[in-house]
């Protein structure tokens, strides 16, 4: 997408908990999610909307050209595990799976991902991690 003399690329990321850990309960993901998105800020990187389930989540992305996907992904990742496990958000040392998946978004599909997104918890009442990348074609984990 473009706006005026800027091009955007739009990608919806997902990665899990480390061992697919139940760690990311409900509490937790509302001060996490907060946390990833003022660090989010400060980086100058722009995240949508960004929401999960215990044992993964999923966020959408707005990158500029200059910003590479990895860094961008490897950042988010470290911070968040590093903040929590530096404040005691969970019981135990926390960590993310090394690997993620990552599907670019057409502008005209953001709004159709950002829904999809905000309804993570609703969804994974009756679906897996695992059932729901197989429909995206891709299981990483």
């Amino acid at each position: 997408m473009q706006y005026g003399n800027r091009i955007y690329l739009f990608v919806h990321v997902i990665w899990s908990t480390s061992q697919g850990a139940a760690l990311l309960t409900r509490p937790v993901r509302k001060v996490l999610f907060a946390h990833m998105k003022s660090h989010a800020e400060g980086k100058m990187i722009r995240i949508l909307v960004i929401d999960g389930v215990e044992d993964h989540l999923h966020c959408l992305l707005q990158l500029h050209p200059l910003q590479t996907l990895s860094k961008v992904v490897k950042d988010l990742r470290e911070d968040a595990a590093q903040w929590i496990n530096e404040n005691r958000i969970v019981d135990k040392e926390f960590g993310w799976e090394e690997s993620y998946v990552a599907y670019s978004v057409s502008p005209s599909a953001v709004r159709q991902v950002w829904e999809y997104i905000e309804k993570q918890e609703e969804h994974h009442k009756t679906k897996s991690l695992e059932s729901e990348l197989e429909v995206f074609g891709k299981i990483p984990f």
